[in-house]
C-alpha cells in the first residue's frame, strides 16, 4: 500500500483517485507520519442474485432443455 502525506494528497487528489481506480491499490494518507485516512477503490454495486455470481458461475451447455427426453418421464405414463 502506498503512503502519502496529507499535503501531497491535497495537491494531487484527483490524480490519486484515478490511480486508485485504475490499479485498485489503496493509498494510506498520513499526517505527521501517522495514518489519517485510507483511499480505497469503490466496490461495484451489484444488484440481484445473478449479478452477485458474475465471474463465479459459468453456464455450460443447454440449461433450458430437459436432461432426460420427455418420453422417459414417469409422470407422462
Amino acid at each position: 500500500m502506498r503512503k502519502i502525506p496529507a499535503g501531497e494528497f491535497k495537491a494531487r487528489c484527483l490524480a490519486l483517485m484515478e490511480d486508485v481506480r485504475k490499479t485498485r491499490e489503496p493509498v494510506l494518507i498520513t499526517k505527521r507520519g501517522k495514518p489519517l485516512a485510507q483511499l480505497v477503490p469503490a466496490e461495484k454495486k451489484v444488484t440481484g442474485f445473478v449479478g452477485r455470481l458474475e465471474g463465479v458461475v459459468r453456464v455450460v451447455g443447454d440449461v433450458e432443455s430437459p436432461i432426460v427426453p420427455p418420453e422417459a418421464w414417469e409422470a407422462q405414463r
